[in-house]
């Protein structure tokens, strides 16, 4: 049966001031509501302890957990990825979960197509679509960058430039 998949993504909670958020409580769980719709919302677990919070204390927890969180991530960003050598295998199958799964943190794939239906090849594997997707769902809450370069290209790293493109005359 497949999953209720919003049309928007909702992005990542955000340190925020009283005015931006709406806290409510049910027993020990303080739920913090964004007044913009477009930021998910966030349950805490504070047990018995809630009782006896102002909505500034818990809204002072949320935040502190989310600056924990960024600087955490910016630990992450310092940290190298690691890409597998050319020649060792990227992807590594699963039994349990009946998927592939990388090895590491960088994907080098080869786009195909046969008969209209497109294909990723990774290492010598043919993954469908839907494979590859499912491949993809070790990394879910994590964001990718694609690079597009020629085959011959694709264990060097491109350099990359930030910009709008030019557009052509014909679109």
């Amino acid at each position: 049966m497949p999953r209720n998949v919003p049309d928007k993504r909702k992005r990542r909670p955000r340190i925020a001031s009283p005015d931006e958020v709406r806290i409510t409580r049910e027993g020990g769980t303080a739920f913090i509501e964004y007044a913009d719709s477009n930021i998910m919302g966030v349950n805490l677990q504070f047990g018995s302890e809630l009782a006896g919070m102002t909505d500034a204390e818990v809204l002072a927890e949320h935040n502190a957990i989310l600056q924990f969180q960024a600087e955490s991530i910016a630990r992450e960003l310092e940290r190298p990825l690691i890409e597998i050598p050319p020649g060792r295998p990227q992807i590594k199958y699963h039994e349990f979960t009946r998927q592939w799964a990388p090895r590491g943190d960088v994907l080098r794939c080869y786009i195909g197509s046969v008969e209209g239906k497109a294909f990723i090849w990774i290492d010598d594997m043919k993954l469908s679509l839907e494979a590859f997707g499912r491949l993809l769902e070790a990394h879910e809450g994590f964001g990718m960058r694609i690079a597009f370069v020629d085959e011959d290209a694709v264990a060097y790293e491109p350099k990359i430039e930030v910009k709008e493109p030019e557009e052509s005359e014909n679109g």
